[in-house]
């Protein structure tokens, strides 16, 4: 498994991370045996949020319940939360004052002292950054968050908190598959007139975090589009299939992880974040972390998704 070492965090993060927002209803032994089977295939990277669940830190509580981790077992992965969303609004709320009581109520949901990373979920349009640099010395300061990162985030929304936040942005969420792929598609058809894929929709926020040493998450890595449902054995995606079927054929893995593979293979230092809770399918995507796609296989997949390559 593919590590990275992010500034502030003592554990190397892995390239492939467990996402779990679909725990919620899951017995002890389901969680552990899901859990497990990530840890067994060197993902160390446990990725919540306090909106997780059918309650509010629902499935924090969830984990903690079932794992009972030891100081030992814990010091020995990496868990990131999130804060910022009012589901019951809908509204967003990155004030101070609910980031600092958001982290509270996660650090006792998941009996743990301290956070490794804290992702803003999702921009707050009403967001004063100066409260925000508040929040996080607070929770800096204290020991509770050890580092600080954001999801969804423009270029231009980034700058503004690092305006006034002192402490590194080293992670942002974004969604991003093979065939939902517009931060990296737009790039490729820069100033083709009349190409719907040449319209930057968020400023090159890629090339941004690859300039300023922010690690990108890719969120729903396996999904078609915006929680449209599952590109693998989709038949609006035939040809598509036929090449991950051969590559996965090549290799010797399943077709999960060249899915996977097509966005660890990204330069940019991607992050994988897999929200299955079959045991198998994290087993399957984790074996994508270090695959080495050549450029043309890439490129023909990313082609076969729908992609121009002038």
């Amino acid at each position: 498994m593919k590590t990275y070492n992010l500034p502030g965090i003592d554990v190397p993060a892995s390239n492939v991370a467990l996402g779990l927002m679909r725990i919620q209803d899951k017995t002890d032994q389901e969680v552990r045996t899901l859990v497990h089977t990530a840890l067994d295939a060197g993902i160390t990277v446990m990725d919540h949020a306090d909106v997780y669940g059918s309650t509010l830190h629902g499935c924090e509580v969830r984990f903690a319940e079932a794992m009972k981790l030891t100081s030992s077992q814990r010091e020995a992965m990496v868990i990131q939360s999130k804060a910022g969303i009012v589901r019951e609004g809908p509204y967003f709320d990155f004030s101070s004052e609910h980031i600092v009581a958001s982290v509270d109520a996660s650090l006792k949901a998941l009996e743990t002292d301290y956070l490794d990373l804290l992702l803003l979920h999702r921009p707050d349009a009403l967001v004063e950054p100066e409260d925000v640099a508040k929040a996080f010395d607070e929770l800096g300061a204290a020991g509770k968050v050890r580092a600080f990162g954001v999801s969804n985030h423009t270029p231009g929304q980034i700058d503004l908190l690092r305006k006034f936040v002192k402490q590194p942005i080293v992670a942002n969420q974004v969604q991003l598959s093979v065939t939902h792929a517009p931060i990296i598609a737009q790039g490729t058809a820069m100033n083709m007139a009349g190409v719907d894929q040449s319209i930057s929709l968020d400023n090159g926020i890629v090339d941004y975090c690859r300039l300023h040493d922010i690690t990108l998450q890719a969120w729903s890595p396996f999904q078609a589009g915006f929680f449209t449902g599952p590109f693998l054995g989709n038949p609006e995606y035939v040809e598509l299939n036929a090449v991950i079927d051969r590559l996965a054929e090549k290799y010797g893995v399943p077709a999960l992880a060249i899915a996977t593979a097509w966005i660890t293979r990204h330069p940019a230092h991607w992050q994988v974040v897999i929200g299955t809770t079959t045991p198998e399918r994290v087993a399957a995507a984790a074996q994508g972390s270090e695959i080495p796609l050549t450029r043309s296989e890439w490129y023909e997949m990313f082609r076969a998704a729908g992609y121009q390559v002038p």
